[in-house]
């Protein structure tokens, strides 16, 4: 679970599951009343007895708010259940007549108390929609290969040294060698100039 979803499941779930348990001694009166609007929504629970239909939706609300609140369920699954009974609130509030005005989702100030339930879609779909950050796989790399890598760099470092010496020794015999070249080039034509001059 995220440190940012606790706020979220333990608010919801304490409210959820402390209306579930006001309802667990509900009368058949009380109950009769819960069931007349939820059958504005879902008429297959009009023919339910009031007092199974409010330990029935006692139970389903505890059920609820203890997803939301143990800490081992999984928030998007929490998320999924939140969103499957903040949809009933939904639809009940836009079927029951007299709950919206006349554009069909505005409350009225009897559908208030209703309406505000839609702050539960709203926490179900961040929990949903709130994906995990991808892991970044790191490559440990093993020693012997972190080895085999120095002595490879080491060694590719020596030739590159020899290499480096073997041209700066076959430099130095290049400039010899035309040195010398010169020298004699330099003592046969003075040569050649001595013996013109003494022909004259």
């Amino acid at each position: 679970m995220k440190l940012s979803h606790i706020p979220l499941r333990l608010v919801t779930g304490a409210y959820i599951l402390n209306s579930g348990l006001s309802k667990r001694g509900l009368d058949a009166e009380s109950a009769a009343g819960l069931q007349h609007m939820a059958a504005n929504a879902f008429p297959q629970v009009e023919d339910m007895e009031p007092v199974k239909f409010g330990k029935l939706l006692s139970n389903a609300e505890i059920c609820v708010g203890l997803t939301l609140l143990l800490p081992f369920v999984p928030s998007r699954l929490a998320g999924l259940v939140l969103g499957a009974f903040s949809g009933g609130m939904v639809r009940m509030y836009l079927k029951t007549p007299g709950m919206t005005g006349e554009d069909g989702i505005r409350p009225t100030a009897d559908g208030t108390a209703l309406a505000k339930d839609i702050w539960m879609a709203g926490i179900a779909a961040a929990l949903v929609l709130d994906r995990k950050k991808p892991k970044v796989k790191t490559v440990k790399v093993p020693t012997p290969v972190k080895g085999a890598a120095v002595i490879a760099g080491a060694q590719g470092a020596g030739k590159a040294a020899k290499a480096a010496k073997k041209a700066a020794k076959a430099g130095v015999t290049a400039k010899a060698v035309a040195k010398a070249g010169k020298a004699a080039k330099d003592r046969k034509a003075g040569k050649a100039a001595k013996d013109h001059a003494g022909k004259k």
